[in-house]
């Protein structure tokens, strides 16, 4: 392991979280186990900017359809949310760790998922909607990097020491 290792990650709590109050009850999850906050803002992203998001850096179009687009779309439209970037040692590998499989109902408990949703796929596609997820989470630390400077940038990054690096670093 080297300070290689120290990555930053990009989380987004998504209109359920924020419309839900669960913002800080999740936030406390991530700071426990020692995740550095270095960026936040609340958003009220237009469409562009999720496509963007979605399919240019996540290539959402590509591999699931337009649909799965549209209805995500539609979800992430209802209302802002709390972008922020973490940083911690392998930071994208734990935060999707701590926040579960992407369908809620298939997350472990213990997860943020597991514990805070339970919609599954199959129900979602039935009803039309995108799936209550809670949280989005960067897929890997290629992916962090093109989407955090998507969404943050580099004046609003902060770098700054925490009292409790030594035990997590």
């Amino acid at each position: 392991m080297s300070l290689n290792d120290v990555e930053k990650t990009l989380v987004v709590f998504k209109p359920d979280t924020v419309q839900r109050g669960l913002v800080g009850e999740i936030l406390s999850r991530f700071e426990r186990v020692g995740l550095k906050i270095v960026a936040t803002k609340m958003i009220k992203p237009n469409k562009e900017h999720y496509h963007r998001h979605y399919e240019e850096i996540g290539q959402m179009i590509t591999r699931r359809g337009e649909h799965a687009f549209d209805v995500t779309l539609k979800m992430m439209v209802e209302g802002p949310v709390i972008a922020m970037v973490f940083e911690g040692v392998e930071a994208v590998a734990l935060v999707r760790k701590l926040v579960g499989t992407t369908e809620p109902k298939s997350a472990l408990p213990g997860t943020i998922r597991g514990d805070y949703s339970h919609m599954s796929f199959g129900y979602a596609d039935s009803a039309d909607k995108g799936i209550p997820n809670l949280i989005h989470a960067s897929g890997d630390p290629e992916e962090a990097e093109k989407e955090i400077a998507h969404w943050f940038a580099d004046g609003e990054l902060y770098e700054y020491p925490t009292a409790h690096e030594k035990f997590t670093r």
